[in-house]
């Protein structure tokens, strides 16, 4: 049943975040009183300034029980977006990192929410969990998460996640639901070179290259992607929590907006206007090869689809992005840090 969300609480873990924060953004919008949990080793503090008037901030450790109380405390509803992707803390134990972190915080949140009677639960997952099965397209398919073997760690986290979610929902009175994010992209994503996915890397390569010179992408250029933006996705989420928290779980991508990785780059060449070649690092690793969502329980369970085209949602991205480093350009020069 659709919520009216004006004086309705929610939490959205890992609100600090690229996803987070727009969905955080959204939901005040809609009139809830929103809560964020992050302990900021990833979100940013500067995603939500903007609204910290406007939002209850408890920074927390998700990853115990006493983080995830005080989270939970006084909310109907929660967003679970919060994980561990590995990073620099994890360097000497990339599969443990991946793994244990996130685990932890699905286990504490759901007993959390379960014992202060919070009403419905959406779980965060992720298209990671799925694994390339032929060289052609790969339209994964609900049913295609089973039996599991993801490439990594974190995508058995994102597993084990829903698992626990179906379990809370069979075994309590907590309406649960899980959605599997494909590709999302836009504004606040990183554009360090060192962490970003490949629209803010590829963004960031066209603005600093001059007029006339040539970018590098990984592999031949090949690999296919569906992607979504990111108030596509975020309309998506708050649409699944509202129509689909029965235990089971839903892909949520834009299954129209599939591209090669090739005619990605030459529409964001397009969109700066410059005179740029393309050059192919075929020793690089490119990740999984060829993959999308398909969306057919998506739109008939939620009655909705993305509305954002591929080349608006990259336009917005490649504006943002120059002037994010724009601005760090200038600050570097008055002195100022910069992300590298």
């Amino acid at each position: 049943m659709p919520l009216h969300w004006d004086d309705e609480s929610a939490l959205v873990t890992g609100g600090a975040g690229f996803i987070g924060s727009f969905l955080v953004d959204e939901l005040l919008d809609r009139g809830a009183d929103v809560v964020v949990a992050d302990d900021f080793s990833r979100g940013d503090l500067e995603n939500i300034e903007h609204r910290m008037d406007d939002v209850t901030l408890r920074p927390v450790d998700l990853t115990t029980r006493e983080g995830c109380e005080r989270a939970v405390d006084g909310v109907e509803h929660v967003f679970h977006l919060a994980a561990n992707v590995g990073g620099i803390h994890y360097i000497q134990r990339e599969n443990v990192g991946g793994l244990t972190p996130s685990v932890l915080m699905n286990q504490h949140i759901l007993e959390a929410a379960s014992r202060a009677d919070v009403d419905r639960f959406l779980f965060a997952s992720s298209a990671c969990i799925y694994r390339q099965e032929h060289e052609e397209l790969n339209r994964f398919s609900e049913d295609q998460a089973i039996p599991a073997n993801p490439h990594s760690t974190y995508g058995w986290a994102k597993i084990l996640g829903e698992v626990a979610c179906e379990a809370y929902h069979e075994d309590t009175d907590l309406s649960t639901g899980a959605v599997r994010i494909f590709n999302c992209y836009g504004p606040r994503e990183s554009l360090d070179p060192a962490s970003s996915h490949v629209i803010p890397s590829l963004c960031r390569k066209v603005i600093e290259e001059p007029d006339s010179g040539t970018i590098e992408l990984f592999g031949d250029g090949t690999q296919e992607r569906g992607f979504i933006y990111v108030t596509d996705l975020v309309d998506g989420l708050i649409r699944a929590m509202e129509r689909k928290v029965d235990g089971e779980p839903v892909n949520l991508g834009n299954g129209s907006a599939v591209v090669s990785i090739n005619d990605l780059a030459e529409t964001i060449i397009d969109i700066s206007g410059k005179d740029l070649s393309i050059e192919h690092d075929l020793s690089a690793p490119t990740g999984t090869d060829k993959y999308a969502a398909d969306t057919s329980v998506m739109r008939a369970a939620l009655d909705w689809e993305p509305s954002v085209s591929l080349e608006e949602g990259l336009e917005r991205v490649y504006e943002w992005a120059e002037t994010e480093l724009e601005t760090k350009q200038a600050a570097v020069a008055n002195g100022g840090p910069t992300d590298g």
